[in-house]
């Protein structure tokens, strides 16, 4: 068993080993605390969901000893407030009617009119004044006579009594004589007006101030509910109350309902309104009674509902309200209480298995995340390490972490390093002994052969001389003098390829340099079909260069682009300032583009993709880029064009 376990174990990979060997010891303990947690928690839930249930009776008969205590203390202060804010805005009205009054007294003193035009004027002016919804100004004298009213003027009121009996006028009159100048004194008493519909009598308040000159008592009066709605908006606040109560369920089919001491219910979700002190429970108890007379308490009572197939024992915590004499009652039956004991082994069954579940998910999801993390860097340099054995030595290793394995794959990255840089310089020296032997060819070459092209070309031109333009032989002798001028040509390319001197620097304006190689250029026979635009960076420091070999890189760069766009294009040529020690020149065409696999070859010596090219073009530029500590970058896409940019150092040293 044991063996066949461990070869089990060795066939499996790194991550699959890891899984088998930490998920038992992360799950098995999960289960066994999530076990025993749930049993714990069965047992205490079943201990104490008696008292819970009770207490939470208790805070909900709280709760609503306190929504009704906050309701009644606001609405106290609400009351306070917008008492005495209608009697600052009566008082506010009171003292403006007497200015008027006065101002138009003020006009019969100064002789500008009669006495008798002047109280026409005040009368009419206090009449058009409006007091909130249905109250108006009025004015009379000290023994009652109406002065200004809007329906009863020139009638004496000093026997009107309110709905209390109370003679009201006289005790206007009578306070109004005795009281200080500018002193504005109230009365309220209870008023029924027929005309606006009155069926009960409404509290009015009256602001007034005696104006002594005229003998009047000018008064403000205005009905106290009418005052922003002050009924309406405790009504509704009221219903909204207790809508909050009604809507506070208790348990399960639990309630809350209030009743004053007479055991009317006063709030109560559908026997509101309803007297019910003598109402009896299923063994005959008048439990209502009960609850009345000790205003506090615990009760438990046996109740049927309709609904219910028998009584059920129904429990009920009740508080008594002082400010309201009512009684809060908070109910709820008991089979619910024990319901939830019995449900609640079977949900913490489920829940726990639930979360026990979740937690060895998330423990398996993590560990094989972990895994992943040992083994995915080892799978990647597995894979890195076979694609270097094909010889791939660009391959790096990703290090995304200081642990042992980035520092392995650092070590790795420097090796490669290593290698490939030791690869190039074989390349390198192969390369250089191979341009040093094609530099002895070429010189043996070019000595050897120049001298008879010299000859032919002589006796060429001799021959051509000669003939006649209109001989059948003079296009044989123009084609030997064009071809060995192309064989001498060659050879010369050869010999530059060579034998590339040494550049001769002096710092120089790039820009203008560039732009008269470019006027050069732009007349050249390839390029007429060309648009050649400048765009030149102003402000750029000199350089230190070869004048004549940069001369011979830009004529080059240029005729090849002229020659990629055999159909006609558009070729920039702009210079630009890199950095801090470096200027970039730019020649950007739309020709036809470099294919990808021929761009890789383009320095190559002999490589050329024209009928009638040698290939040394490209060559020659890249060494005189080299020997001016340069850089030379091809971009292209095919159809799209080409773009070469040229780096040239601003300060170099001078050797």
């Amino acid at each position: 068993m044991r063996r066949r376990l461990f070869s089990f174990m060795n066939s499996l990979k790194l991550r699959w080993k890891l899984l088998v060997v930490v998920l038992p010891l992360v799950v098995i303990p999960i289960f066994l605390v999530g076990g025993i947690i749930g049993y714990i928690s069965y047992r205490q839930a079943n201990l104490g969901i008696t008292q819970t249930s009770k207490d939470d009776l208790q805070h909900m008969a709280d709760f609503t000893i306190d929504l009704l205590d906050a309701h009644y203390r606001q609405f106290e202060v609400y009351r306070k407030d917008k008492r005495r804010s209608f009697n600052l805005e009566l008082s506010t009205l009171a003292n403006l009617a007497t200015n008027l009054v006065a101002a138009e007294n003020d006009q019969y003193r100064r002789g500008r009119i009669d006495l008798a035009t002047a109280q026409s004027e005040a009368r009419r002016a206090l009449k058009r004044v409006n007091v909130g919804k249905s109250g108006y100004i009025y004015a009379m004298t000290g023994k009652g006579v109406l002065k200004v009213h809007v329906t009863r003027e020139g009638q004496n009121l000093s026997n009107e009594r309110d709905g209390n009996g109370r003679y009201f006028i006289r005790e206007m009159c009578e306070k109004a004589v005795r009281s200080r100048p500018g002193e504005v004194l109230f009365i309220s008493y209870p008023w029924k007006n027929p005309a606006l519909g009155d069926r009960f009598p409404r509290t009015k308040v009256v602001a007034y101030r005696y104006f002594r000159d005229w003998d009047w008592i000018i008064a403000v009066g205005d009905y106290l509910d009418e005052s922003a709605g002050d009924v309406t908006f405790e009504r509704n606040a009221f219903e909204e109350l207790k809508g909050r109560i009604k809507n506070k369920k208790v348990g399960k089919t639990g309630y809350i309902y209030c009743m004053d001491g007479t055991g009317t219910f006063t709030i109560h979700p559908d026997a509101e309104g309803k007297n019910f002190y003598d109402a009896t429970d299923s063994d005959g108890n008048r439990f209502i009674r009960e609850m009345c007379v000790n205003r506090s308490g615990w009760i438990r009572y046996p109740w049927k509902n309709p609904r219910d197939p028998a009584p059920r024992m129904k429990i009920v915590r009740y508080e008594y309200f002082k400010p309201w004499n009512w009684i809060v009652a908070v109910g709820s039956y008991e089979d619910e209480f024990y319901q939830e004991a019995n449900e609640i082994k079977w949900r913490i069954f489920v829940t726990m298995t639930f979360l026990t579940a979740m937690v060895c998910f998330f423990a398996v999801t993590l560990v094989f995340m972990a895994s992943r993390v040992l083994t995915d860097p080892i799978n990647h340099m597995m894979e890195v390490i076979r694609k270097i054995k094909q010889g791939r030595l660009d391959e790096r290793m990703e290090v995304a972490s200081g642990d042992e394995l980035g520092e392995l794959g650092e070590a790795f990255n420097r090796m490669t390093q290593i290698i490939k840089h030791n690869q190039e310089m074989e390349a390198n020296l192969a390369r250089q002994s191979k341009m040093a032997s094609l530099g002895v060819l070429s010189s043996g070459v070019a000595h050897e052969i120049n001298n008879p092209l010299g000859v032919i070309l002589g006796y060429a031109s001799y021959l051509e001389g000669k003939l006649d333009p209109a001989d059948p032989h003079y296009r044989f002798i123009s084609e030997i003098k064009r071809e060995s001028k192309r064989c001498k040509k060659i050879v010369q390319d050869l010999l530059s390829f060579a034998r590339t001197p040494k550049p001769t620097l002096t710092r120089i304006d790039i820009n203008g340099l560039l732009d008269q190689i470019v006027d050069f250029a732009a007349n050249h026979t390839d390029m007429h079909h060309v648009s050649v635009v400048k765009e030149f960076a102003p402000d750029l420091p000199e350089v230190m260069v070869d004048s004549d070999q940069i001369r011979q890189v830009a004529i080059n760069l240029v005729l090849n682009a002229g020659a990629a766009m055999t159909s006609g294009g558009k070729l920039v040529v702009s210079t630009a300032r890199e950095d801090d020690n470096q200027i970039a020149i730019r020649f950007a065409d739309n020709g036809s583009g470099i294919p990808p696999e021929n761009l890789e070859r383009i320095f190559e010596p002999f490589f050329t993709t024209k009928e009638k090219g040698t290939g040394l073009g490209l060559a020659i530029t890249k060494q005189i880029i080299e020997q001016h500590m340069g850089k030379i970058v091809f971009a292209s896409e095919v159809g799209k064009g080409t773009t070469v940019t040229v780096l040239l150092p601003i300060e170099r040293e001078i050797f």
